[in-house]
């Protein structure tokens, strides 16, 4: 008796899939054959829980809520050379919340410049911004996260990787802008 289980790409979900051959602990790979999807092959069962996605977007939440590598790595049992590899990508990361930035309309906007001495206790929008360092092979080699967080609903506004220097902060700077943030 056969039985057949129809298998969906894990990335966009099409039937349009072939086997192509078997990874190295065995395990049947495939091929997606849609011409949209941005991966080409898969594995539905995977050995390794450091390549699902539900993994890989849980590394990125820790890392915004302040977790560090050691600590992501213990809590999703996982390595930390696949915590690192997964903040490194770049095109998966944004420095800037678009969502929110979308949401919002210049003409809705009011933007008030006030001098330092000028501040009375009101309300302002503030973002409040921090920063976590990590090494990369050994703690002479550090590798810093700046982000800023929206004071009053705790979204992540934007983020910059680097050192620790102004040139950093003033890109994070240059990141909020469009949010029309002038305290930090």
């Amino acid at each position: 008796m056969t039985v057949w289980i129809p298998v969906q790409c894990i990335h966009c979900h099409s039937t349009e899939v072939v086997k192509n051959g078997k990874s190295a602990e065995g395990k049947q790979r495939y091929r997606c054959q849609n011409d949209d999807c941005p991966h080409t092959t898969f594995i539905r069962d995977y050995t390794y829980s450091g390549c699902l996605r539900d993994v890989k977007q849980k590394i990125v939440e820790m890392t915004l809520n302040g977790s560090g590598i050691r600590d992501i790595a213990r809590v999703l049992e996982i390595s930390t050379d696949t915590v690192i590899k997964e903040l490194k990508k770049g095109p998966m990361l944004r420095q800037v919340n678009h969502k929110l930035l979308e949401t919002l309309h210049p003409e809705q906007v009011e933007v008030e410049l006030l001098r330092i001495d000028e501040i009375e206790v009101q309300d302002v929008d503030e973002a409040e911004l921090d920063e976590m360092w990590s090494f990369v092979g050994n703690k002479q080699n550090q590798r810093w996260l700046w982000h800023a967080l929206d004071r009053r609903s705790g979204q992540v506004l934007g983020y910059v990787l680097g050192r620790r220097k102004d040139e950093v902060f003033q890109k994070l700077k240059t990141l909020l802008d469009p949010f029309g943030i002038h305290t930090y």
